[in-house]
């Protein structure tokens, strides 16, 4: 096995990160050490680049629902998280041997993103800086659909649409 541990940037705080790093590690020492995966964090709506264990040739997500991968060239892999939650995510060589895993922690938003609780319905607003609606998984029906309309439509404006 290749003894180079390479590192992941995250896109958000453009530090280094030290992703799948461990579990490499662990996969040297054998099949015991590999057994305790890395804890990956991310966040809702938000990408983060990681870098897969050379010879990987499958990456298996355990809910995709929780979060998502795209693969690009040379062993890069996006992964998106998409709601609130927790997964794995296991990367195999050819042989199907497990070459990785992480445990992949998907997380709200805590910097500029105010929540408004009324009663049972709650309301989410992006302020960075003026407060503008922001609809966010949590939020009440009536309050996300009217948001997610809205952005929608505006979406559908820009492209030509109706």
């Amino acid at each position: 096995m290749d003894d180079r541990f390479p590192a992941f940037r995250s896109t958000a705080s453009h530090a280094v990160v030290p992703l799948l790093a461990a579990l490499l590690l662990a996969a040297a020492l054998g099949p015991a050490a590999a057994q305790a995966p890395t804890l990956v964090t991310v966040t809702v709506d938000n990408a983060k680049v990681i870098r897969l264990p050379e010879n990987t040739q499958t990456v298996i997500v355990g809910n995709p629902i929780i979060a998502d991968v795209s693969l690009q060239k040379n062993g890069v892999l996006i992964l998106t998280g998409k709601s609130f939650g927790s997964t794995n995510l296991i990367a195999l060589d050819r042989g199907g041997n497990m070459l990785a895993e992480s445990t992949i922690s998907v997380q709200a938003p805590q910097a500029a993103v105010v929540t408004v609780q009324r009663g049972l319905e709650r309301e989410s607003y992006s302020c960075t800086p003026n407060c503008q609606p922001s609809a966010q998984l949590g939020d009440s029906t009536r309050y996300f659909g009217e948001v997610s309309g809205q952005a929608e439509a505006r979406r559908a404006m820009a492209v030509g649409g109706k």
